[in-house]
């Protein structure tokens, strides 16, 4: 029929186009992420024998230990081989955790990698994460009833992870910023209100106009000023926006026609968060208290931090001492963070990743190595050659063209091999 498009034509316009190239960034990307989130966990063995290890991947057996038992968290290597049929909840990473794999938490399963472990993990910790909940909403992840495009970010104290929507404050653009502290955890340790005000990445909306506050008086925030030289604590308001609220504050004692801006210079600053080579500092020097008894802004919301934000953290006697009973001292070590865990990753797997081609020319002898670099050879310049065919013409490489040319490749391979006379002595 004139005009009719052929159901061949139709059926090409239709197939999705993904050139080689593509194919393999793809599959590049996805193997770095691998790398990254599994950091250097063994694959083969039950991570328990390291002890409480720093940070590794880790999950949760839904299977094991469903929602009313106790929690418990198992390293790469079990769910691998004690869990690999089960139900598991991937908690990417967690700090100081020793696998549970097999102890008292788990009813009707001995670990088959390490089933000699203690009954409990007592300094392990855990949150509703290892039920598969998430957030201040205590909803799953994915939530298959949350219509709502959002982000997780995970708390660098408290290891839960949230909505972006749920956190009090717009989350910055992405890559903006390293690290997150949640409002909870702000409430927690609200000393870093004060590091909060020279360092925290900042997002202002339109809807904190209304908020901020002005020279007669005050919005959501709690102001804390030095009073006769002394600095001054307040604390967060007991009433205290809940989560859910429509106001979006931020943190930014730096904000244009807010009366708290800090008075310091550039150079001021830069004195205060010179980093010391010394693991704890003389008191007299404390840069918390020097923050402290500037003006600075506390709210009810997260924080988001730039990168090496933790090496300006005080590490004065009292300031490591108020770290310890907060149960944050990981917060001095730059180590802990996750991207210092996910480099590493990468960094070993680069070490580790060897060249297949190079793996199998170490098990043959000269005769048969040179024979297969040959072959190797003839395969890539035949297969660049074939391909920058549909380049020049721009038409797209499709599944049956590879299919061909390989067995055009084999064929005359065969026909090389079947030419070759053999002559016996």
């Amino acid at each position: 029929m004139a005009g009719a498009e052929s159901p061949t034509g139709c059926q090409a316009e239709l197939e999705p186009v993904v050139s080689l190239v593509d194919v393999l960034e793809e599959d590049e990307e996805l193997e770095n992420e691998a790398c990254a989130v599994l950091g250097g966990s063994d694959s083969e063995k039950c991570s328990y024998s390291q002890g409480s290890v720093k940070r590794q991947a880790l999950y949760a057996c839904s299977t094991c230990t469903p929602e009313g038992e106790e929690p418990a968290g198992i390293c790469l290597a079990c769910s691998y081989e004690c869990h690999g049929s089960h139900k598991l909840f991937e908690l990417y990473t967690k700090r100081n955790f020793r696998c549970d794999c097999g102890n008292s938490k788990f009813k009707n399963l001995e670990c088959k990698l390490f089933p000699d472990k203690s009954k409990v993990n007592s300094c392990n910790k855990y949150n509703d994460n290892f039920f598969g909940l998430y957030c201040v909403c205590k909803r799953p992840y994915p939530d298959p009833e949350d219509e709502v495009p959002d982000e997780m970010i995970q708390c660098v104290v408290c290891e839960d992870w949230f909505h972006g929507r749920h956190l009090g404050a717009i989350p910055p653009e992405s890559g903006d910023f390293q690290e997150m502290v949640c409002q909870a955890c702000m409430r927690r340790c609200s000393f870093l209100w004060a590091y909060a005000a020279q360092l925290a990445v900042t997002r202002i909306s339109a809807e904190d106009d209304g908020l901020l506050p002005n020279a007669t008086g005050m919005g959501d925030e709690d102001v804390s000023k030095p009073e006769n030289g002394a600095p001054q604590d307040n604390g967060l308001k007991e009433d205290a926006p809940e989560h859910g609220r429509d106001s979006v504050t931020e943190v930014k004692a730096e904000q244009k026609n807010e009366p708290c801006t800090s008075s310091s210079s550039e150079s001021d600053l830069q004195t205060v968060f010179k980093k010391e080579n010394i693991k704890t500092e003389p008191q007299s020097s404390c840069r918390l208290q020097e923050l402290q008894a500037k003006q600075f802004v506390k709210k009810d919301a997260a924080t988001y931090w730039p990168l090496n934000w933790r090496s300006k953290l005080c590490t004065c006697q009292d300031c490591m001492k108020m770290y310890g009973e907060l149960d944050i001292l990981f917060l001095t070590d730059e180590c802990d963070t996750v991207l210092a865990y996910e480099n590493k990753g990468k960094s070993d797997q680069a070490t580790d990743r060897r060249d297949p081609l190079m793996d199998t020319l170490s098990s043959m002898n000269r005769v048969q190595q040179v024979e297969l670099i040959c072959e190797y050879n003839d395969l890539k310049t035949e297969l660049k050659d074939y391909l920058k065919r549909f380049a020049d013409e721009g038409t797209v490489v499709k599944r049956e063209d590879i299919q061909q040319f390989f067995e055009e490749f084999q064929s005359k391979k065969r026909r090389r091999v079947d030419g070759l006379q053999y002559y016996c002595s």
